[in-house]
């Protein structure tokens, strides 16, 4: 049930089908999966998603049919066992008072108990996503008054959520009172715009207003923008929780992220990086894509030159997010070529972004040896990852996190480098441009900013499906 994705709603546009289609081109990093947009011409709801990468989704024929100045869409990639179908977003639903299409970017980390909860009460569930859930709540009294209802529902959910939604011919847009996952508002010509990242805005030629706010809700319709605040939950830590890992990893360095910019940041890490743990070497390499701003700081810290040793096949997609692990391991071989040229007989230092598992580090450090380097010093531009994340992160165990279970003088033999350093978790909270307080470091921590429910296994998750009609 835990999701990583990008979503993105235009309101008052008559072409938001085609923009929405265009801004998940610009977030396809955040999910390459599956994809999907909702629209609605205030006559008709239209739908298509699918399997794959947005350009193999949609053609012309399908965004033809996507007619209407309202629209969402969504991108996303899964964990293992959520991989189909059924669970492609926006999720749509229509009932007796209209219809309801979802875009989630997070996790609920309370899904189970709402899930029950649901159940008890005689709804049916009918996929493993808890971007259903929400629907539920919304339509269970029948009444029609979504902002009334929309509120209230911050008190029930639990974790990380941006909520993208069209609600018949509104969109609300939705963000958890912690604030985890990034969220942004923006205008182009008369029409809003809600996106995960701002580089989606710049793809459509749309103007950055502001973020929208932890636990607020943005409601545009044909009267304009409204906005709603939900009183603090005072059982979560009242504090702001953005995820660190939206600038180390996920987001494009072109974005701006809970307000700043995620190049600065990314450089920023690696010059904290070069003062901490300085080597002697003849250049600092990044392993593209994600890695390079750090080396960047890296070098420009250090004095070192920086040399993109590394050629990037960009037809491969990010390892990282994709779902099976023997996938994982033939787009490491394929994605990254050495220049033998440059790295033969040099002592380098290689820049990553993170270590999650180890096996790609591990393929990418064979295949510079091949290539003839004397010496490989690896520098990390994060703390080691030990922790699980519960918040829309693919971390769901101890058990896949190479940290967790090893040394790091464990972790420099398993990966074959002659020194292996990571940044402290003081040296990357100094590197961010808001205050330390404002993030969520539980993955390289343990300290969860929200109480954790054990999530149900795959198998219960699937006898828990029912191939009967909506109860909505």
């Amino acid at each position: 049930m835990k999701e990583y994705c990008g979503v993105v709603g235009i309101h008052g546009h008559k072409d938001a089908a085609r923009l929405a289609y265009l801004a998940l081109y610009a977030l396809q990093h955040r999910g390459e999966e599956s994809a999907g947009i909702a629209s609605y011409d205030y006559k008709k709801v239209h739908l298509h998603k699918g399997m794959g990468l947005v350009g193999s989704v949609f053609n012309e024929e399908a965004l033809k049919k996507l007619k209407g100045p309202v629209a969402i869409g969504h991108v996303r990639y899964s964990t293992t066992g959520s991989s189909v179908t059924k669970n492609v977003q926006p999720l749509l639903i229509n009932h007796k008072k209209g219809f309801i299409a979802v875009a989630h970017n997070g996790n609920l980390t309370n899904s189970v108990e709402l899930s029950n909860e649901l159940e008890d009460s005689g709804s049916i569930l009918q996929t493993t996503m808890d971007s259903e859930l929400i629907v539920h709540y919304l339509v269970k009294d029948h009444k029609n008054n979504y902002r009334e209802k929309i509120v209230p529902m911050f008190s029930k959910l639990e974790g990380a959520y941006s909520f993208v939604l069209m609600i018949n011919d509104a969109i609300y847009a939705m963000r958890d009172p912690m604030g985890f996952r990034p969220l942004c508002l923006g205008k182009i010509d008369s029409a809003y715009v809600v996106a995960s990242e701002t580089c989606a805005f710049d793809m459509i030629g749309a103007t950055y207003i502001r973020d929208i706010d932890p636990g607020e809700v943005v409601i545009i319709d044909r009267n304009g923008l409204t906005s709603l605040k939900a009183q603090p939950n005072t059982d979560l830590v009242p504090r702001h929780a953005f995820c660190i890992f939206e600038y180390i990893y996920f987001s494009r360095p072109d974005s701006n992220i809970f307000t700043k910019s995620v190049y600065m940041a990314r450089k920023n890490l690696g010059r904290a990086l070069a003062k901490e743990h300085p080597v002697k070497a003849d250049f600092v390499m990044p392993i593209p894509d994600s890695g390079n701003y750090a080396a960047l700081g890296y070098a420009e810290g250090s004095g070192l030159p920086l040399e993109m040793a590394y050629v990037r096949n960009h037809y491969i997609g990010r390892t990282f997010i994709q779902p099976s692990q023997l996938i994982r391991d033939f787009k490491v071989r394929v994605k990254l070529n050495p220049i033998r040229d440059v790295l033969k007989g040099k002592k380098v230092i290689i820049v990553e972004d993170s270590i999650v598992r180890g096996t790609t580090s591990r393929s990418r450090v064979r295949a510079l040896r091949e290539a003839g380097v004397s010496e490989i010093h690896m520098r990390v531009s994060c703390p080691p990852l030990v922790s699980p994340c519960f918040y829309g992160i693919d971390f769901p165990t101890k058990k896949e996190l190479i940290a967790a279970n090893k040394s790091i003088e464990e972790i420099r033999q398993f990966i074959g480098v002659d020194s292996l350093k990571y940044l402290s978790l003081d040296g990357m909270l100094s590197s961010m441009m808001l205050d330390r307080g404002e993030f969520c470091t539980a993955c390289f921590t343990g300290n969860y900013p929200t109480k954790i429910c054990k999530a149900p296994s795959k198998k219960a998750l699937e006898r828990k499906l029912c191939k009967g009609i909506r109860d909505v």
